[in-house]
């Protein structure tokens, strides 16, 4: 069996699963024409992704909570930071996304790039690569699901990554403080600390109206991150701000 084939069937499977609510390994492998042993990977697989979950006998669809994308659709301008962070992306790369929604704007940028090892805690952005034509080799933090976050946290996640070693993290803020580093709601910061330690390089993405918001948590000081990557309404004064600190800024043309 190929891997074309493979992913054809697992592409089949999820469908199957969220479009009858239940399916059988003893249904999936009369369909398929393979064996039980051969169904049980499938289902083992997909659901190490976060596309279904394994019940004795067969599989259910994930629960909606944990699968609901964000109502709003990706803004013009969050997209436009996306792709300009893509760009640092070479081909063989083994890269962290975290979740958040600048960051899912990566995810379409990936068909062009090759060789690519993508590792995430979010369900959605792994629905989401798991769907790429050239799909990348995916792996899932696991762990504790925070429905703050939409992700995985805690520390099973934590000891995932530190298994491995990264390229690149891309990762979101809500907010920067130009003298500290960047800030979050989120008082869940022990995986997003991993994730950059685990990285040679951290690029952080965000929209220049959350620069200055007075956000209580740091989530990464400025000493680990390595590029930001904003669009060009940020003040000349804050971009000398935060290369000063040894960062580089990367603009993206604003789009309204």
């Amino acid at each position: 069996m190929t891997k074309r084939n493979t992913q054809q069937r697992r592409h089949s499977i999820i469908k199957l699963v969220n479009d009858q609510g239940e399916v059988s390994v003893d249904e999936l492998a009369s369909l398929f024409s393979t064996s039980e042993v051969t169904i049980r990977k499938d289902l083992a697989s997909l659901e190490t992704h976060g596309l279904l979950l394994r019940r004795y006998g067969g599989a259910v669809p994930v629960p909606q909570e944990m699968t609901q994308i964000a109502s709003e659709k990706l803004s013009s301008n969050k997209q436009a930071i996306a792709t300009e962070a893509a760009k640092l992306i070479r081909d063989h790369n083994r890269i962290i996304i975290d979740s958040g929604s600048t960051t899912s704007g990566i995810v379409q940028q990936l068909n062009g790039k090759r060789g690519l090892v993508v590792m995430t805690n979010s369900l959605q952005l792994a629905n989401a690569i798991h769907e790429l034509e050239h799909e990348p080799t995916l792996l899932m933090t696991g762990g504790t699901w925070d429905p703050h976050s939409e992700s995985f946290q805690g520390q099973v996640a934590e000891q995932v990554l530190r298994s491995y070693n990264f390229d690149q993290l891309f990762i979101g803020a809500d907010g920067i403080d130009l003298a500290r580093g960047t800030t979050t709601f989120n008082e869940l910061t022990g995986l997003s600390k991993v994730m950059a330690e685990m990285s040679r390089e951290v690029v952080v993405l965000l929209e220049s109206t959350k620069i200055g918001r007075k956000i209580p948590n740091l989530e990464l000081p400025w000493g680990v991150v390595d590029v930001l990557v904003t669009d060009d309404r940020i003040a000349i004064d804050a971009i000398n701000t935060i290369t000063d600190q040894g960062v580089k800024v990367i603009l993206s043309a604003y789009v309204s």
